[in-house]
């Protein structure tokens, strides 16, 4: 059977890998799931056979898939259900009320509607960040195994309740054990080609007991699962970690074996690190990431690191939970990738708008327009995520042998203009700006995940929009119903 074989010609090629190299009028040659060749388009052009077929991306931007971080795929139902409240009202009255009532197929619904929106925004691997018994294991898998992404799945492994929080989900806490998620690593752990990893997820420690999480992390060391934990994310998490356990959140994960020592290879993402102890934090940090050299460019690193930090920066804000030290955890060398969190708390999946927002909340708040600058905002949400998940020798760069996982963006927009790759040489637009500072999901145009194309055109191709629209539509009526959230609307006038 002949491999398949594509040549992509005439684009920009940012490849973020080692050099940082910016190919102008460039070529990406794919031979099934694999980049064979980049170079120039007029070397490529010369040297391949008659039956490659040939794309052409005049004026466009090729870009390794966008590596979301932190995302719940539960949650995109949930959009706009839960707006204008602190954290804890957040959590208590809306979101876990409303996940409680999850049944049947509709966490494939949910999962099937965040992948649409993550593809066609240009993300080609995710991490789900707590994954529920309500939304269901086999419902998300089902999911992906149909639409084409890349996934890491992190089970939500449930703690006993505190008097801190009251949780609705808890009806279904046996479902959540060490156990049950042991059981899905069992089952989907390099499923679907290689595309579904099988994590574990914990929550917050708000005042649950530490032996509980300690024996979380003695699972996954014991068999060699990665892991991720919110972390360190509402105002008040710092106090009950230093009044409830004596320690720092850094110096809790590491206590209780979440955070993964020399010789192992599992990871550990710890998500929002917004309300940290800096002088206690970092130096733990530091220490897990290998020991390699750190430079500007993360690549030049000997190892990749056993923990990362997830930014999130629109829900941090939206949710007024603070803004996360990001400046100070990249000049200790911290590895630090993106992402978007959930529906209800970001409102989009768009890595790109994501991108823009952590670069502008830390310029803003600091009054220092130099930090964050487009290049590390793209490494971030590329090389920076697949180092954080353990799969930089697959993804996260456009690199002779790795998977072709890219995107192409169309800046011909108004809002793009006047970018032109033709004058990039002579000082005009930077193409790294263009794309952090003036695109968002909208302009992406072409998205491959293992060389298969599954954004064409701007359209989904691998599933019916119409139909998971509707489909979500119809669920989050009868979950609103059931669990009694949003019945009570706003004092406005509606006609």
């Amino acid at each position: 059977m002949k491999t398949r074989s594509t040549l992509f010609i005439h684009a920009t090629v940012i490849t973020v890998d080692a050099q940082q190299t910016i190919w102008l009028d460039g070529a990406v040659l794919v031979n099934a799931d694999r980049i064979v060749a980049i170079d120039k388009s007029s070397e490529l052009l010369g040297k391949i056979p008659s039956d490659v077929e040939i794309v052409d991306l005049s004026g466009r931007i090729i870009l390794p898939g966008l590596i979301n971080t932190h995302a719940h795929l539960g949650q995109s139902l949930l959009r706009g259900l839960a707006e204008d409240v602190s954290l804890h009202s957040w959590l208590c009255d809306k979101i876990w009320p409303l996940e409680a009532n999850y049944e049947g197929e509709d966490g494939y619904v949910a999962a099937r509607l965040t992948i649409a929106e993550m593809l066609r925004s240009g993300t080609t691997c995710f991490l789900e960040a707590m994954l529920t018994h309500g939304s269901g294991v086999d419902n998300v898998v089902r999911a992906v195994e149909e639409m084409g992404i890349r996934g890491c799945l992190a089970k939500l492994v449930k703690v006993e309740t505190t008097s801190l929080l009251v949780d609705a989900r808890d009806k279904d806490v046996s479902s959540m054990s060490i156990e049950s998620a042991l059981a899905a690593h069992n089952r989907y752990h390099e499923s679907c080609g290689g595309r579904i990893r099988v994590w574990m997820a914990a929550g917050t420690p708000r005042g649950s007991g530490e032996a509980s999480y300690k024996a979380i992390g003695d699972a996954c060391a014991e068999h060699n699962i990665s892991l991720t934990m919110h972390c360190a994310e509402a105002p008040a998490d710092l106090g009950i970690y230093r009044d409830s356990y004596k320690c720092s959140p850094v110096e809790f994960c590491e206590r209780t074996n979440l955070i993964g020592g020399e010789g192992e290879t599992r990871k550990t993402v710890l998500a929002h690190m917004v309300n940290l102890d800096l002088e206690k934090d970092v130096p733990i940090l530091q220490r897990h990431q290998r020991q390699g050299q750190t430079s500007k460019n993360n690549h030049e690193r000997d190892d990749a690191p056993s923990v990362s930090v997830a930014h999130n920066p629109s829900c941090n804000c939206k949710i007024a939970s603070g803004i996360a030290p990001v400046p100070e955890l990249l000049d200790a060398g911290i590895n630090v990738s993106l992402g978007t969190d959930g529906g209800p708390c970001a409102n989009t999946y768009d890595m790109i708008q994501e991108m823009r927002m952590a670069a502008l909340i830390q310029k803003g708040t600091r009054k220092n327009a130099s930090l964050m600058e487009a290049e590390r905002l793209i490494q971030m949400a590329t090389i920076d995520g697949a180092r954080a998940l353990g799969l930089e020798k697959e993804v996260g760069s456009l690199e002779v042998g790795k998977k072709a996982d890219f995107i192409v963006l169309d800046p011909s927009g108004l809002q793009c203009c006047p970018f032109d790759p033709d004058q990039i040489l002579e000082g005009g637009v930077d193409p790294l700006t263009t794309v952090v500072y003036s695109c968002t999901g909208a302009d992406v145009k072409t998205v491959l995940v293992d060389g298969q194309i599954v954004v064409d055109g701007g359209k989904l191709v691998v599933a019916d929009e119409r139909q998971i629209k509707e489909a979500a539509r119809k669920v989050i009526r009868r979950i609103r119903e059931k669990s009694g959230v949003g019945k009570s609307k706003p004092q406005r006038k509606y006609l």
